[in-house]
């Protein structure tokens, strides 16, 4: 087997560029990450289970970004993924690349009321879904929209009715909606400048499956 060998001189250098490299590559792990408190514009945040950090917005402790906090919440970023936490929730698990979503199919069950909920990804951030094929795009609250970096002030504008009536909307593009192991691309999606608990899954992204509904389970199987 061929061996190459570095001058005798070189050796620290290598190692220091090795060590240095590995430094600046984002940690490709999972971490968990839980909110145990809010001071002012700082959070709390136990990383992976370890001492509690208080973090500004702009601080970076093991790989997670503090982007903003505030009242009870606070939005982190892990590899380019946002996630929003809550004081006393549980913890929750991100940062890891997302593998590739090569399913065709997903099952949901029935919560509360007959609703079928899923958590998802939008852009690769993580997201609470309903299904709603009462709605035809995949409809956020502003808050949701900023929370994942959407730039929907550069989207369409259209007016769309709500139960409060007429409200005017952005027409936005989605570059991937993910649920489960099944993803889809280039998604039209609206926001609406009203708070949301949820994202409603619609039409955009439910047109491309087939549905099926049976004793409390939504099957979904993708078309194209």
């Amino acid at each position: 087997m061929k061996r190459t060998l570095l001058p005798a001189a070189l050796v620290p250098c290598a190692l220091l560029a090795t060590a240095l490299l590995a430094l600046a590559l984002p940690d490709a792990r999972a971490q968990t990450v839980a909110l145990t408190g809010v001071m002012g514009a700082r959070a709390l945040l136990v990383i992976d289970g370890g001492t509690p950090s208080v973090l500004a917005p702009g601080d970076t402790r093991a790989g997670v970004t503090v982007v903003s906090a505030g009242g009870d919440t606070a939005v982190i970023a892990i590899n380019g993924q946002r996630q929003t936490l809550r004081v006393g929730e549980s913890p929750v698990r991100m940062g890891a690349p997302a593998g590739a979503a090569n399913g065709v199919r997903v099952q949901l069950t029935a919560g509360s009321g007959g609703h079928y909920f899923g958590t998802g990804q939008i852009n690769g951030a993580s997201v609470r879904f309903v299904v709603d094929t009462g709605a035809s795009n995949i409809v956020m609250g502003v808050a949701q929209a900023e929370q994942l970096g959407l730039d929907y002030r550069a989207g369409q504008r259209e007016m769309v009715s709500t139960a409060n009536g007429l409200t005017q909307a952005y027409r936005v593009v989605l570059n991937s909606v993910r649920l489960g192991e099944v993803e889809v691309f280039n998604v039209e999606g609206t926001v609406v400048p009203l708070g949301m608990p949820v994202v409603l899954l619609g039409n955009s992204f439910l047109g491309r499956f087939q549905m099926r509904q049976e004793n409390g389970l939504l099957t979904l199987e993708k078309r194209y």
